[in-house]
C-alpha cells in the first residue's frame, strides 16, 4: 500500500519551487475502447511518466525522465512496479462507489488526482486528493479535518465509510504533507534556452527565437529603451520539442526602425522561478539569415 504509492509519485515529487505536480490514476469498466486502468504522472501539466493496461511496462514521457532512469535504473523499476500495482489499491479503494451509487451495470469510470500546486500569491503549496466518477466530482479529502467531502448525495455513504477509517485518513494526510515539503525542497534546475536572432531577408521581421527550456511558463518579449514593446510585435505560440522541451519566438517588425536606433532594442527571455532573464540585444552581426549563422545567449540581466 505505502510503497507502491510512494513509488508512483517518486516520479514527480521533485520538481522546482512554485510549480505544480500531479498523479491521475483512472479505471473504468463496461468500455472496450479504452484500458480498463491508466495512470499519469505529470509535471507543470507536462506528462513525465505514462502506464495503462493494454502496456507491458510504464513508458517514461519525457526527457528528465530518461535521464532519471539512466542514472538509477533501480529507481525506475520500483516506480514502474508502482504503476502497476497501484490499480488493485484503487480497486479496492473504490469498490464501493458503484454499490452505493445503485449503479452496478454499464460503463463506469472512476478517476483519482493527487497532487500540489504552488499558489503565486500566498506562496504556500496546496495539496489534494479528489476523485470523480462517471466525469463528475464525487470525493474530496479535506486535509485539516482529515475527512471526505461528499459532491453529490451518491457519495454520501462512502464519505461515512471513510471518515470512519481514520488510520487510511491519516495516511493520505501524511502522503500531501510529503509532497507539500518535496515541492519546496527538491532543487531540480530548469533548462535554460538558447536564443538566437532570425531574419529570412533583411527586409523580414527580426525574430527572437528561444528553444531548449523547459517547464513551459516563459515569456519573451521585445524591448526598446527598457520599455516592453506591444506594437510593432508579433507573440509567436509556446511549442514542443521531440525531446521534451519548449520552444517560443516573438517577432519585431523593423522596417521602420533606423539603422542608429537598433542599439535601443533588445529581446528578453524569463523563466518562471529563475531570477535572471536572458537578454539579447538586436544587432545585425548576430542575426542568423540563409546567408550566414551566428547565434547568442545573451547577457544576464
Amino acid at each position: 500500500h505505502d510503497e507502491a504509492l510512494f513509488l508512483l509519485l517518486l516520479s514527480v515529487t521533485c520538481t522546482h519551487v512554485k510549480h505544480s505536480l500531479k498523479f491521475h490514476a483512472m479505471i473504468s469498466s463496461g468500455n472496450p475502447n479504452i484500458p480498463d486502468y491508466m495512470a499519469a504522472a505529470n509535471f507543470e501539466e507536462v506528462e513525465m511518466a505514462y502506464y495503462d493496461s493494454n502496456m507491458k511496462t510504464p513508458e517514461p514521457r519525457h526527457a528528465l525522465m530518461r535521464i532519471l532512469i539512466q542514472n538509477n535504473q533501480q529507481d525506475w523499476e520500483g516506480m514502474s512496479e508502482g504503476y502497476i500495482n497501484y490499480e488493485q489499491l484503487l480497486r479496492v479503494q473504490t469498490d464501493s462507489f458503484k454499490q452505493h451509487s445503485n449503479q452496478t451495470g454499464g460503463v463506469h469510470i472512476i478517476q483519482q488526482m493527487l497532487g500540489c500546486d504552488w499558489d503565486d500569491e500566498t506562496e504556500k503549496v496546496i495539496g489534494y486528493n479528489q476523485y470523480g466518477y462517471n466525469g463528475e466530482d464525487f470525493l474530496t479529502f479535506d486535509l485539516e479535518t482529515e475527512t471526505w467531502i461528499a459532491a453529490n448525495p451518491q457519495a454520501d455513504t462512502t464519505k461515512q465509510e471513510w471518515d470512519g477509517n481514520t488510520a487510511n485518513n491519516q495516511y493520505w494526510k501524511n502522503i500531501v504533507i510529503n509532497l507539500s515539503s518535496m515541492i519546496e525542497i527538491c532543487s531540480l534546475s530548469p533548462e535554460l534556452p538558447s536564443v538566437s536572432l532570425l531574419q529570412k531577408t533583411p527586409s523580414s521581421p527580426v525574430s527572437c527565437h528561444a528553444t531548449g527550456f523547459f517547464p513551459h511558463r516563459a515569456v519573451m518579449f521585445w524591448r526598446k529603451d527598457g520599455e516592453e514593446l506591444h506594437e510593432d510585435v508579433d507573440q509567436g505560440e509556446t511549442l514542443p520539442n521531440h525531446d521534451g522541451s519548449f520552444q517560443m519566438r516573438v517577432d519585431l517588425d523593423i522596417s521602420s526602425v533606423t539603422p542608429e536606433d537598433w542599439r535601443r532594442y533588445d529581446c528578453v527571455f524569463q523563466l518562471f522561478g529563475v531570477k535572471e532573464d536572458i537578454v539579447t540585444k538586436l544587432d545585425k552581426a548576430v542575426i542568423r539569415t540563409n546567408e550566414g549563422k551566428s547565434e547568442i545567449r545573451g547577457d544576464g540581466d
